[in-house]
């Protein structure tokens, strides 16, 4: 015999007279409540000071805001998706109160946060040292290349620059030939002669030139003046003006992109390519501490030597506090960031480019490696492995690209024709010369001793698992791997955004765990109970 089928009731056009709340439906340990109770614990006075006044009522910021954040904890990061989620999304449509700003409302809005999102972002790290979640002493630095959101065909190159505009100026030089018919301005025409030379010239002389000829065209009607008079006009003064742009735009960079001006291009890991390809892109510098993103600068460069000091200085001119130990990898070891650290008081766990080497017995068996060469500081003189002295000839002071002058000494052995150790010595026809930088070796030396005691050797386990995994969990886990927005402003601010969203993601994961502690203890100690009786 069958048995009747019993359905619930179903009828989703009934209307309820006690509507439930939505609150409700959420469960209290979920990720948008924590977005919710940190938003709500902060100032976000620097959003809106931004706000002009007058016109209409504008949604409130501090929805924006953690609609926003929530948006990019869950990997949502396109505003039309975000003003979807609000419309579909029970948990966005919680925190937004209902309220429905449309795509470019909310694209507006995160313009808006462009110059006060790291005040934002360090209002959120104080409530983590306020709750004891950090506490600034270990400070792990590292970067990583981050591709900018422009064609990877766009490239224009410092050198290139350089050739198109040379032979530019040799063009130039050609017209000067067939302008001796001008005498009334033969002045003002060697003057810009002279600049010509110089190599100095600008588009403006190129226009003044012009000028010249036209003045003159109007006494004489003459072809061949016309003709240079269109050429300038129609070609050089255009394609002087385009070099001199670019020069500009590349302001001490080797290279940037035509569709992203701010973007450098650089030599991006590639699983695919044994030296990676050459793309767009940004030099992104993070440091953590329990994973939880304590800074972050976005440079132009593309070596991680000479960012430290611009990341750690805005550190400190925006947040007002300095890490007690700087954990980093070679990439950071030159002696403009030791000096640095040493005169901020800062213990730098930063290795060199030999640290990994030196202890191995290829490097100390190596008998002529300027390393291991003697040295006699009485006479400043180094030993060779011969006996034979190397003696200092001269000094040379060489600049670092922000400015930091070192000083280098070159030493040089006087007596190596002779010599049975030449050809493995030296690959230099003449004498084995070495050059040493007595300061940088000092400062390795301290730096050795930081990194080979008990404290060094367990901040070094930590770097491999603090910053890398961070921008794994960033670039795979979270699919940002690309940038959307163009201009390092906005890059700066597509990270910040990021890098709160994922500091709120880590205050929840701990939050998670820790419920489940409490939840195992509870049924520990229920089995415990029940087996007492």
């Amino acid at each position: 015999m069958n048995k009747k089928v019993a359905f619930k009731e179903y009828n989703y056009t009934q209307g309820e007279l006690f509507p439930q709340n939505i609150s409700d439906w959420i469960p209290e340990n979920h990720l948008v409540r924590i977005v919710d109770k940190i938003i709500e614990s902060i100032d976000i006075t620097p959003i809106i000071e931004s706000y002009p006044g007058g016109g209409c009522s504008s949604f409130h910021p501090k929805m924006m805001l953690k609609v926003l954040i929530y948006a990019y904890c869950e990997k949502i990061y396109s505003v039309r998706k975000i003003e979807k989620a609000l419309q579909e999304n029970i948990n966005f449509i919680w925190i937004s109160g209902r309220q429905l700003p449309d795509f470019r409302t909310i694209n507006r809005f995160r313009k808006r946060l462009k110059k006060s999102i790291k005040r934002i972002f360090f209002r959120v790290i104080r409530f983590l040292i306020k709750n004891k979640i950090i506490d600034f002493s270990n400070y792990f630095l590292d970067g990583t290349k981050l591709e900018a959101n422009a064609n990877k065909y766009s490239f224009v190159w410092k050198k290139s620059t350089q050739r198109y505009k040379t032979r530019l100026l040799e063009k130039i030089n050609t017209l000067f030939e067939s302008i001796d018919k001008i005498n009334e301005k033969e002045d003002e025409i060697q003057n810009i002669k002279k600049k010509l030379k110089d190599k100095s010239i600008k588009s403006e002389d190129l226009k003044e030139l012009k000028s010249i000829i036209d003045e003159s065209l109007k006494l004489e009607n003459d072809k061949e003046l016309k003709k240079i008079a269109k050429s300038l006009e129609n070609n050089y003064v255009p394609r002087l003006e385009k070099y001199e742009e670019y020069e500009k735009l590349l302001d001490g960079r080797n290279s940037f992109s035509k569709t992203d001006t701010d973007a450098t291009f650089m030599r991006m890991k590639d699983d695919h390519m044994m030296n990676g390809q050459l793309k767009a892109a940004y030099n992104v510098q993070i440091g953590t501490q329990n994973q939880f993103i304590l800074n972050y600068s976005i440079h132009q460069e593309t070596t991680d030597t000479t960012t430290l000091i611009p990341h750690l200085e805005e550190l400190k001119e925006d947040f007002g506090i300095m890490p007690e130990n700087v954990v980093a990898d070679s990439g950071y070891g030159s002696e403009e960031n030791y000096e640095y650290l040493e005169e901020e008081k800062i213990n730098g766990y930063v290795k060199y480019n030999t640290f990994r080497i030196e202890d191995t017995n290829r490097f100390k068996k190596d008998i002529f490696k300027k390393e291991n060469f003697g040295y006699d500081s009485e006479l400043n003189e180094y030993i060779c492995p011969n006996g034979k002295r190397l003696k200092y000839k001269y000094s040379k002071n060489p600049k670092t690209a922000n400015g930091y002058e070192t000083k280098t000494e070159i030493y040089a052995c006087e007596e190596c024709q002779e010599c049975p150790f030449k050809s493995q010595c030296t690959k230099s026809q003449s004498n084995r010369s070495i050059q040493v930088n007595h300061r940088l070796d000092n400062l390795r030396m301290n730096a050795k001793k930081l990194l080979k005691s008990e404290k060094g050797i367990e901040l070094r386990r930590k770097r491999g698992v603090e910053v890398e995994s961070v921008f794994g969990h960033i670039k795979w886990n979270r699919d940002f791997n690309r940038f959307m927005l163009r201009g390092i402003e906005n890059v700066s601010l597509e990270w910040g955004l990021l890098s709160i969203a994922h500091n709120m993601r880590k205050v929840w994961s701990l939050l998670f765990l820790f419920c489940v502690f409490i939840s195992f203890c509870k049924v520990i100690s229920d089995r415990k109970r029940r087996a007492a009786f």
